[in-house]
């Protein structure tokens, strides 16, 4: 059965939303708060609707051409996080890397980032479904995966993670290693300063982990491997 939802956007926004993010996508020109206000009644219905058939919507809209569906099916995941099982994470995990774009694979970051903050003996299982992908954009999650988890951070995953991508070329790589240890050091920042001082990051993953360090010496003029890419986040 199809689901019976559909996005009102406004055209003259649809070009500079697509521009936004290099043209890669179709949008309908769907902002954030008109997007939401729009999306609230499926996702208030997604609470009390059986899981299977949530997440059919969220293949079905997925599908979808333009962007802003995609956006909605992770929003419809996200909302349903509290209520999934571990097997059920995992059979949304091939959408991390459809259509992937920054915008997408950090929202569902975010997904599996609150199920294993919810349930941390699941960290470990999450993390490496997502750190032995050879798919970039899986690593990304892997690095990226305890943003929010503060104190509850496992130093050894993200250690291990950063390990593995220290040398890849990737942009988006590079730059998730040093969000992720930017936002760590506002739970350690001696923890953070130590590791930028013992590993060999490249100049952009330390210029991004430092922002919020004030020790003295750090190091900043490290050679910067070739990007592949350059873009935000």
């Amino acid at each position: 059965m199809t689901l019976a939802f559909t996005l009102a956007g406004e055209s003259q926004n649809a070009a500079p939303m697509a521009a936004y993010m290099k043209n890669r996508f179709v949008f309908l020109g769907v902002k954030m708060p008109a997007r939401t206000a729009q999306a609230a009644p499926l996702l208030k219905q997604s609470l009390t609707t059986p899981w299977p058939e949530v997440l059919a919507w969220i293949h079905e809209l997925y599908a979808r051409p333009e962007r802003e569906y995609q956006y909605v099916a992770i929003a419809l995941a996200q909302r349903n996080v509290k209520r999934l099982t571990l097997t059920e994470l995992q059979a949304l995990k091939p959408l991390v890397t459809q259509k992937a774009w920054w915008d997408s694979v950090d929202a569902w970051r975010k997904v599996n980032g609150t199920f294993v903050d919810r349930q941390p003996s699941t960290k470990q299982t999450v993390f490496d479904w997502f750190e032995s992908s050879a798919d970039f954009w899986d690593r990304r999650v892997a690095i990226t995966l305890q943003l929010m988890s503060k104190s509850a951070t496992d130093r050894r995953l993200l250690t291990a993670a950063i390990a593995r991508d220290r040398e890849t070329d990737e942009f988006f790589i590079q730059k998730a290693i040093g969000w992720a240890l930017r936002q760590y050091s506002k739970t350690d920042s001696a923890w953070v300063a130590a590791f930028i001082e013992q590993n060999q990051l490249s100049a952009l993953a330390t210029r991004e982990a430092a922002k919020y360090l004030t020790t003295a010496g750090l190091p900043s003029t490290r050679k910067l491997p070739i990007l592949k890419t350059i873009d935000r986040e």
